[in-house]
């Protein structure tokens, strides 16, 4: 029977031949957390585990394939809770774990009223729900992304409306917002020369790329949209990319929002808009 280290060092050497070591060490760890339940003592502690190496063996194949590690697991990791993914749900990132804590930093409001435009696994919904106490409404064009994001709700205790809609075709059906906040669709797709394979051949294209002539088209959309739908102090937050925050800024400045605000990720970059509502004329 081996020790934590030497299985976790044995799938680390398998994972190098497409990993850089750094990465291939932490995806070994993931694995072995998640799938395994080895645990932070066990690998302090370093002893001997009993694992079935045919069934490593098998997760170890998929990411060789460059199956993305919390697909492989059905798990990913947000904001300290675990949520269940799988293949076609976006996978949640590390920016916007920042777009919802500083969501959570702004707000003042006893159980605000919350709107997400595309909630994918729920992971913002599901975040805010628990972080705010309040209930969150959510919406997406895909089926499969409701049905995971009900069933993490479910699972995490949140309280989460969810419905399909497409809010580039039909308005949804609430108001008197006092958050509306999207991770939308925003990479050109003349960007995908320069992504990993593991990204191109799992996950979905519609939650990822929009045309390279139309890339601010969802932000023009629900700004406009949010315009009647927040109340008059409402504020809207977007995660954005790095290279058009400018240029986003002057679209929501013309839509008739105030205080727009481009906040850098931890990276350094242009990542999240936010934006307050001005009352109606």
């Amino acid at each position: 029977m081996k020790s934590i280290k030497e299985i976790w060092e044995d799938t680390v050497n398998k994972l190098t031949d497409i990993y850089e070591p750094r990465e291939a060490k932490g995806v070994a760890k993931i694995l072995l957390e998640d799938v395994f339940g080895v645990n932070q003592t066990d690998f302090l502690l370093n002893e001997k585990k009993q694992i079935d190496t045919e069934e490593l063996r098998n997760y170890v194949d998929k990411l060789l394939k460059h199956e993305p590690v919390q697909y492989v697991t059905g798990i990913a990791h947000f904001y300290g809770r675990k949520f269940m993914v799988e293949k076609g749900v976006l996978i949640p990132r590390p920016e916007t774990e920042e777009l919802v804590r500083l969501i959570i930093d702004q707000n003042e409001i006893d159980q605000p009223r919350i709107l997400d435009v595309g909630i994918g696994s729920g992971c913002i919904a599901v975040s805010l729900s628990l972080e705010l106490s309040t209930k969150v409404h959510g919406i997406d064009i895909s089926e499969k992304a409701l049905e995971m994001a009900s069933t993490n709700s479910k699972q995490l205790r949140s309280e989460c409306e969810f419905s399909l809609c497409n809010i580039l075709e039909n308005d949804p059906r609430i108001n008197a917002l006092d958050i509306l906040v999207s991770n939308p669709p925003y990479i050109p797709i003349k960007d995908k020369s320069t992504m990993h394979q593991n990204v191109l051949e799992y996950e979905p294209d519609e939650a990822l790329f929009v045309p390279n002539d139309d890339h601010l088209k969802f932000y023009s959309r629900i700004s406009a949209f949010g315009r009647g739908a927040l109340k008059p102090t409402g504020k809207l937050y977007f995660e954005i990319h790095e290279e058009y925050g400018e240029e986003l800024k002057q679209l929501i400045q013309n839509a008739g929002y105030s205080n727009v605000c481009i906040h850098q990720d931890m990276q350094g970059k242009d990542r999240i808009l936010s934006a307050t509502n001005s009352a109606s004329t």
